[in-house]
């Protein structure tokens, strides 16, 4: 398996002698940001450099990824930008679909405040356990059932308002069992507990546990995604498990509102090149995840039946962003 830094060696290498869209004139200093709120060497991180790599608009000459601390930092950023297209926002779904609905106060309004582009790749999330439960446990309805009786470990590590956190509540509603939510501000910290048998179970991104995937120390017990992935083709999803649950999360990319028609076209054109590229593909899926591309019109409707959907779930669930 790729480690982290040959993921970045190879975001940083693979597309350099790609057949990239023509820049301006080196006259034109213009400087395009892709502004993200997620650490460096994450999987939205390094699918970002990947985009930067390819993504030179007709107007730019250079296309560089700027990092902020938090999801809704990043968004709020690209909300106040200009909107000329060159600072664009690439954010995972949760800063647009959940944390509006999580917070007593949201500060932004992401159909208002933005102008989706397109979703570029999707990757669905991995239901893991370790060393903290029996070995006699290899299924989902067999630690659901360990759950049942065994209470007080029954504890499940997620992102504290991410996909992960709302897909727990739905399976542990859906299967008629209690878990203990166990809040991280990261996925790879949640494995590291579960690894360690300090948590019972977690929710993670595929590309997470793909290394670990068929270990002894940790056993992948199903997907999210709507249908089996194909880099763990052998572990059932929850839906064909009998629990009504199906996620595949995307990372969208998105520009401050009012953007000129013209430049959205450009651009939305520009991403749809390197999305549906057989290199991003190849290198997308070395990630653990799938390219995704739809039109402004097409994924604006995705928010909407995604907010539709996730919105009386986040309520029911009664979490409430700090």
């Amino acid at each position: 398996m790729l480690t982290r830094r040959s993921m970045l060696s190879t975001c940083g290498a693979g597309f350099v002698c790609a057949n990239l869209p023509r820049a301006v004139a080196q006259s034109d200093k213009k400087v395009v940001r892709i502004v993200v709120g997620v650490p460096a060497g994450s999987l939205p991180d390094l699918i970002a450099r990947l985009l930067a790599e390819r993504l030179r608009l007709p107007y730019a000459s250079t296309v560089i990824v700027e990092n902020k601390s938090s999801p809704r930092l990043a968004v709020e950023y690209v909300k106040n930008a200009e909107p000329d297209g060159t600072v664009l926002l690439f954010t995972p779904q949760g800063a647009i679909v959940l944390f509006p609905q999580t917070s007593r106060n949201p500060t932004y309004e992401p159909l208002r405040d933005l102008t989706p582009i397109s979703p570029t790749f999707k990757s669905m999330l991995a239901f893991n356990i370790g060393p903290g439960v029996p070995e006699s446990v290899r299924s989902l309805p067999d630690f659901l059932a360990w759950c049942k009786t065994n209470t007080n470990g029954a504890t499940l590590g997620t992102v504290t308002g991410g996909p992960g956190h709302f897909l727990g509540f739905m399976l542990a509603r859906t299967a008629g069992v209690q878990l203990t939510h166990v809040p991280y501000k990261g996925g790879l910290a949640a494995l590291q507990d579960v690894l360690g048998g300090h948590v019972a179970a977690c929710f993670t991104f595929i590309t997470e546990v793909m290394s670990f995937a068929g270990s002894r120390t940790l056993r992948v017990l199903a997907v999210s995604g709507s249908r089996r992935s194909q880099f763990l083709p052998d572990t059932p999803t929850l839906w064909e498990l009998g629990y009504n649950v199906a996620w595949d999360p995307w990372t969208g990319i998105f520009a401050p509102a009012r953007i000129e028609p013209g430049t959205l076209r450009t651009l939305s054109a520009a991403t749809r090149e390197v999305i549906t590229s057989s290199e991003m593909a190849s290198h997308v899926g070395t990630l653990g995840a799938d390219p995704m591309f739809q039109s402004p019109e097409e994924f604006a409707a995705t928010i909407r039946a995604d907010i539709e959907r996730w919105g009386p779930v986040v309520k029911a669930s009664g979490f409430v962003a700090n």
